[in-house]
């Protein structure tokens, strides 16, 4: 729920920074601590690649975007907002290259099969 709502936010707001103007950012995931008091949200730019100005903008702003979704969502106590790069994707992207760089071993080229 949080999710959607600061995604919303991001999209149709008008900010007065203009790194955060000029930006299309997708939230990928908002992690909500147990007490409800913080939540962390992972943000990736449009292009995928991590820029530090943003994540600076979007922490400078957390204060408003907080306003904002308690206006968006009714929860009996807002969270904190901090934000990160995720970089799962990127994580993803190494693993899948490592799994193509791999040279299947003579066991491996008849299905994994033991025996005749």
């Amino acid at each position: 729920m949080l999710r959607h709502a600061l995604s919303e936010i991001l999209d149709r707001e008008e900010f007065r920074d203009p790194v955060l103007a000029d930006a299309t950012v997708t939230v990928t995931e908002i992690r909500v601590s147990p007490d409800l008091r913080n939540a962390t949200a992972f943000v990736v730019p449009l292009g995928g690649e991590g820029d530090p100005e943003l994540l600076t903008a979007l922490r400078r702003a957390a204060p408003f975007l907080r306003k904002r979704l308690g206006s968006s969502v009714s929860l009996k106590r807002l969270p904190q907002l901090s934000f990160e790069t995720d970089d799962s994707f990127d994580h993803a992207d190494r693993i899948s290259a490592l799994l193509r760089g791999v040279d299947p071993g003579p066991a491996d080229e008849d299905g994994g099969q033991d025996g005749p």
